[in-house]
């Protein structure tokens, strides 16, 4: 893999996780903590939706985004890989 094949990879990874640990901090600390009067005046099924998120919403969230960030992961690593066997396939062609 070249060098801006690598510092691209490392930036698609970094983003990916950033904008997954946003999602993380709106659901888990936002919504669990500072909205959660707001949202404790809306019920689902008898419980107020601000407990729910603070209990169970914040982590069936971290398990979504643990999945989303595997398949994500995969499908970037496939991406990079096809690129760097293509430069090496090049840089093959080129020597011969």
């Amino acid at each position: 893999m070249s060098t801006t094949s690598a510092n691209s990879y490392w930036k698609a990874n970094i983003k990916l996780v950033l904008s997954l640990l946003c999602v993380w901090f709106l659901i888990s600390f936002v919504c669990g903590i500072l909205l959660v009067d707001v949202l404790d005046n809306i019920r689902i099924k008898g419980f107020k939706l601000g407990f729910w998120i603070a209990q169970q919403g914040s982590i069936l969230t971290f398990i979504a985004l643990i999945l989303i960030y595997i398949r994500a992961m995969d499908k970037l690593d496939s991406q990079y890989k096809q690129a760097a066997s293509n430069d090496v396939q090049n840089t093959e062609g080129e020597a011969k």
